[in-house]
């Protein structure tokens, strides 16, 4: 534990609490079952696990609504059943991210009530309040996430308030210093509780502009995100809404909280769809957030043409900060469904992913389930939860189809994940995943819990993809990426053939790694040939 650099370069594996083990029979996992699922973790080899949300809430949008900073919501256990998780996982090396929700709360909080009840109440100023425009419409255009106008209407302060989600999730106001003391006041509670770390959701929405400037229209697009043709959020340019200057003091803060405490970490959540890269270059320089968790990687592209140009971009701009790179997590399509083309042997596609993840410069994290190769869940319109897929349905389904539950046995009831007598789970276990299950791989069989934890491994005990630098091979196929990863004098050449066929290259390879024995996927070396089948690589 007094490694205080040991979030660079480290693998961190999400787990979204809701799905990953239920030990109560309620159809919900909670932090038993994480505790109760540590060995699993532990054979992957990750360095620390990230738990999204297990705060007490209403659960509106599935613990990013927050009643109670310090407490956890009953159907996810109890503080002593969280200190026996840390306690647990301390004890096999593995670290505790938890996922702070700092920039809006639930509606049902204290703070909020009280907020609300009056414009001259101790907390009045807490959250962000404007009058009505003359015409009786919203202070700005601004829009919400969730689809619709980022303002609700109170009857009773007979104001506006701002939230950039749910309406049920109101957004604090940052402005006011007491708000502030107090956000830090929230995160110092986990700390002395023992968590090595923060993932800090949508961290660039904690201030907003204050003269309340509408937002100009996007290029269209330009946009980034992958719900662009369903969701109009996309066509502002969001300049005064998220990412104000503010911000970076306040990180600052944040930071030296941290320091504080030896050995602890932040990535920081940055969603920001026109100079995402120059907002993670000032979050993640002079003593801010140690690192930041990006949507480049999570977007439908899939090229060695944008995975180059994507890294590239951010060597040069996010030179002096830190990036975790993720291919899924809890808020988009599984990335073996995202990126399979027609043909496609999506476990195939899983060993290929999880190869060129682990050689990435930067810190990485993956998400419970892709080590299965667990595809997207189709969920029936009846079957949804998510209000965010239910508000933009058919043009967008949600995010139900990734957070199905986890599958740890494949002949038992939802497949292992509730007592076989349990009510049924909160999402329904997919019949496609039961074959997929813990228990159906692993143990020398080649399959893609075998080729994860191989390639994991391969990872960490070489500092040179830990801690090196990156530097792209030019003069290869267009669908063809090679690059090095050089440190302390030692260097290791990766190569990725993206085409669906096999390429022939002229490169000679010293040898390859041994995780690069997928059968059908490793490169063949010839002379002074490197042949690449389909989705093949080598790693030397």
């Amino acid at each position: 534990m007094s490694n205080s650099d040991w979030w660079r370069g480290a693998t961190i594996y999400q787990i979204y609490p809701r799905s990953y083990q239920d030990t109560t029979g309620d159809g919900i996992g909670d932090l038993a079952g994480i505790t109760q699922r540590l060995d699993h973790v532990v054979s992957l080899g990750v360095d620390a696990i990230w738990i999204s949300p297990f705060f007490k809430s209403p659960m509106a949008d599935f613990g990013y609504d927050v009643s109670d900073y310090r407490d956890i919501d009953p159907m996810f256990g109890t503080l002593a059943d969280f200190d026996t998780l840390i306690e647990q996982a301390h004890q096999r090396d593995i670290k505790i991210i938890i996922d702070q929700v700092l920039s809006h709360c639930s509606d049902q909080h204290a703070w909020f009530k009280e907020s609300r009840q009056s414009r001259d109440n101790p907390k009045a100023d807490w959250f962000v309040w404007a009058d009505a425009n003359e015409d009786g419409s919203a202070p700005t255009n601004w829009l919400s996430v969730f689809g619709g106008p980022s303002w609700e209407w109170d009857s009773t302060r007979r104001q506006y308030y701002l939230h950039n989600f749910l309406a049920s999730q109101p957004d604090l106001n940052y402005h006011n210093p007491d708000v502030q003391d107090a956000m830090l006041g929230e995160i110092r509670f986990w700390l002395d509780r023992g968590v090595d770390g923060f993932r800090f959701d949508a961290c660039n929405y904690h201030f907003h502009d204050q003269e309340l400037r509408s937002n100009p229209p996007a290029q269209r697009g330009s946009g980034s995100s992958f719900i662009e043709a369903s969701n109009p959020y996309s066509f502002q340019d969001h300049l005064y809404d998220k990412s104000q200057p503010e911000n970076l003091a306040f990180l600052q803060r944040v930071r030296a909280l941290l320091d504080e405490y030896e050995g602890r970490s932040s990535v920081g959540e940055i969603g920001d769809e026109h100079r995402s890269y120059d907002t993670v270059a000032a979050y993640t320089r002079d003593s801010r957030l140690h690192m930041a968790y990006t949507f480049d990687l999570l977007a439908d592209k899939f090229s060695a043409g944008f995975i180059r140009h994507t890294i590239e971009v951010i060597e040069d701009k996010v030179a002096d900060g830190w990036v975790c790179h993720s291919f899924s997590n809890h808020d988009v399509t599984r990335h073996v469904t995202r990126w399979a083309q027609p043909g496609d042997d999506r476990e195939h596609l899983a060993k290929f992913c999880i190869s060129l993840l682990t050689c990435l410069r930067g810190s990485i994290c993956l998400y419970q389930g892709e080590e299965l190769a667990l595809p997207e869940a189709d969920i029936a319109y009846e079957d949804l939860t998510d209000p965010y897929g239910i508000r933009f349905w058919p043009g967008f389904k949600g995010r139900d189809g990734c957070r199905t539950p986890m599958v740890w046995q494949g002949e038992a009831r939802f497949g292992g994940f509730s007592d076989t007598n349990a009510d049924k789970p909160w999402l329904p276990v997919p019949a496609a995943h039961l074959p997929l299950a813990v228990d159906q791989q692993g143990n020398g069989t080649d399959s893609v819990l075998d080729h994860y934890r191989a390639a994991i491994a391969a990872r960490q005990s070489d500092t040179t993809y830990v801690k090196g630098d990156i530097r792209f091979i030019d003069d290869l196929p267009p669908d063809v990426l090679a690059f090095t990863r050089s440190y302390q004098g030692v260097t290791r050449t990766c190569v990725f053939n993206f085409a669906r066929e096999q390429r022939e290259i002229a490169m000679v390879l010293d040898g390859v790694a041994d995780f690069t024995t997928a059968t059908g996927q490793v490169a063949q070396q010839q002379g002074d040939m490197l042949i690449l089948p389909p989705l093949g690589f080598a790693i030397s």
